[in-house]
């Protein structure tokens, strides 16, 4: 019965119908992933950066398969997360920065708003565990 079970995830793994989870980027103890400006509460005018920060992890672009790294995803106004177990989606509220890119203009309706950051491997998967930042709120004038 063993033998049997492993024969059916070697199928499942090489045929590609596995699990989103099973097939999961695990990421290193510490990691962590932040926003380095605009900070939490603050006020932006027009057009403002936002710049990316990480540690434990290094970037690299979506497509490029290396041990612990992965690319950031930025998620504007997001209430509920997405899924941790499939890609995330490229939507106005989930940008992708799949080039390895550490930082993006922005420009967002006036308002309050809400920014967080998600780290993803090189197939859009968030890492098990996810590298997720803490949800910062800026207003925009």
């Amino acid at each position: 019965m063993k033998m049997t079970a492993r024969i059916l995830a070697v199928l499942l793994v090489t045929t590609g119908l596995a699990t989103a989870a099973e097939a999961a980027t695990p990421s290193p103890e510490g990691a962590e992933v932040y926003i380095i400006s605009p900070h939490d509460g603050d006020v932006v005018k027009g057009e403002f950066t936002v710049r990316f920060g990480l540690r434990g992890m290094g970037v690299a672009p979506a497509g490029v398969e290396k041990a612990n790294t992965g690319h950031h995803h930025l998620l504007i106004d997001v209430d509920t997360l997405p899924a941790m177990d499939a890609p995330l989606p490229k939507t106005d509220q989930i940008r992708h920065f799949g080039g390895g890119q550490t930082e993006t203009n922005l420009t967002l309706p006036p308002g309050k708003h809400t920014l967080q950051l998600l780290l993803a491997d090189d197939r859009h998967m968030p890492h098990q565990p996810p590298v997720i930042s803490k949800k910062i709120t800026v207003t925009v004038e």
